[in-house]
């Protein structure tokens, strides 16, 4: 695996990389994470009874709009025209914890990951932010890239855990 990192000139120097060139291509990325907490605390979520409000709706809507201000709280990752941005959280009793996924698209040169990841982490840690007055031993997780295709460097899946 020969791979060059793209953010550095031949001199070392950090650079936005130019994507002018590339072609313009259906973009897709999903990622996954998941923020565990205690059993009652899930249990408020589940009931809205969290003073704060409908937990699960609020971080749903967090990720969004983070995806859409990526490219200003990444450095160096490009501002992008998002064409699809789906937030999704589940209460996993089995687990103990809210299991958060995006999936973000776009039409352009260049892909989506760090819009999907980034959606992914602002909903955990708004879950967190509406929660933390009851449960400060919440754990934010295994936040991860599982899905992407389109560009020049072909799609990925992420093998399952």
């Amino acid at each position: 695996m020969n791979k060059k990192l793209t953010h550095f000139d031949e001199k070392g120097n950090t650079r936005m990389v130019n994507v002018g060139s590339k072609e313009e291509t259906l973009r897709v990325a999903i990622a996954r994470g998941h923020i565990t907490a205690r059993p009652e605390t899930l249990q408020l979520i589940a009931e809205q009874k969290m003073k704060k409000g409908d937990v699960l709706e609020v971080a749903r809507l967090a990720g969004i709009m983070s995806a859409k201000k990526t490219g200003e709280l990444i450095p160096l990752c490009h501002p992008l025209a998002l064409t699809l941005i789906r937030v999704e959280l589940a209460i996993a009793a089995d687990t103990s914890s809210v299991e958060i996924e995006a999936e973000v698209q776009t039409v352009g040169r260049t892909g989506v990951e760090m819009e999907a990841l980034t959606a992914v982490s602002v909903a955990a840690l708004t879950v967190y932010d509406m929660c933390k007055s009851v449960d400060r031993e919440m754990v934010i997780a295994d936040i991860s890239l599982v899905k992407k295709t389109g560009g020049k460097s072909g799609d990925f899946t992420a093998p399952d855990k």
